[in-house]
């Protein structure tokens, strides 16, 4: 494993409480080895060299250590914004696990974003952190077909061990649901896609559903995006659908958002599944308060 220097590790959001209300980001790895074909991560603007390879923030944890205590107020620190915190190497490694229990330990919420069923692991560190602090599980699903997952998300849980780990984490009491984003276009975008992930979310109990109907392509991301559609959809002549639809935009909506949204919304109410930010972040945190200051300060 490679290690990089860093100086902070937890670090105030550039607009506190917006995304599902967290206060505060956490990546311990650099870049990500899930190979998925839309990763914006990958973008230049980033700055992640050599993206494929998963890189650890040397001392991480007493860092972590360091920031938590340093912090004026405790809020929710999120993690899985940049890669993926639940990484194949953190089996081993356990460094996302002992942040965890370290967030516990200062008095913090816990809000995490991932693709891999490897969170179950640590459900007794998150019941842990339940008990004192807002904690919410995001859980990546954008197709409920294990097979089209192979070729858009090849080294990662799949669509099915997702929705198991989803349903695991409610049965205990966490609130859980799903980032369904990025919606492909002309490949995830049908109503009987999003409909089939709808009813999903329902049958394990999902709270919530977040959704994004396209992509976001930029520098660099877009070339390994098109090159990827044509290694798995050869058949396909998808990259000239998108440089006809899009040219070089960055933000990619599905020709058919509107119509998506209105079918989406209309089934989510029908489930009591919540699917608007503000319902989303106030259900969550609805039985806590972050005003006092860090008994560690």
């Amino acid at each position: 494993m490679e290690y990089i220097p860093a100086k902070n590790i937890v670090t105030k959001t550039n607009s506190p409480g917006s995304w599902f209300g967290i206060d505060y980001n956490m990546n311990i790895y650099r870049g990500c080895c899930h190979g998925c074909i839309y990763c914006d991560s990958r973008s230049d603007c980033y700055r992640i060299d050599r993206f494929d390879t998963v890189r650890v923030k040397e001392d991480a944890l007493p860092i972590i250590r360091d920031d938590l205590r340093r912090k004026v107020k405790t809020g929710v620190v999120g993690t899985g914004a940049m890669s993926d915190p639940y990484n194949p190497f953190e089996k081993e490694m356990e460094l996302t696990r002992h942040a965890l229990e370290l967030i516990d330990a200062f008095g913090f919420g816990a809000a995490i974003a991932t693709k891999s069923a490897l969170l179950k692991r640590d459900l007794d560190v998150l019941l842990g952190i339940k008990e004192h602090s807002p904690v919410i599980c995001k859980v990546t699903v954008t197709t409920a077909d294990d097979g089209l997952a192979k070729k858009v998300e090849p080294r990662v849980s799949l669509p099915s061990q997702r929705l198991e780990l989803i349903q695991t984490l409610r049965e205990k009491g966490i609130f859980a649901g799903i980032l369904m984003m990025p919606v492909l276009p002309f490949l995830e975008d049908s109503e009987d896609s999003i409909l089939s992930i709808i009813k999903a979310a329902h049958e394990v109990d999902a709270d919530f559903i977040y959704p994004s109907f396209g992509v976001t392509l930029r520098n660099n991301q877009r070339e390994w995006y098109f090159d990827r559609l044509r290694e798995q959809f050869p058949e396909r002549d998808l990259v000239s659908e998108y440089m006809k639809h899009y040219k070089n935009s960055y933000q990619c909506p599905s020709p058919k958002s509107k119509k998506l949204w209105h079918v989406f919304s209309k089934e989510c109410e029908r489930y009591g599944i919540l699917y608007r930010m503000p319902d989303i972040i106030h259900s969550y945190k609805k039985n806590y308060q972050f005003t006092q200051l860090s008994l560690f300060d």
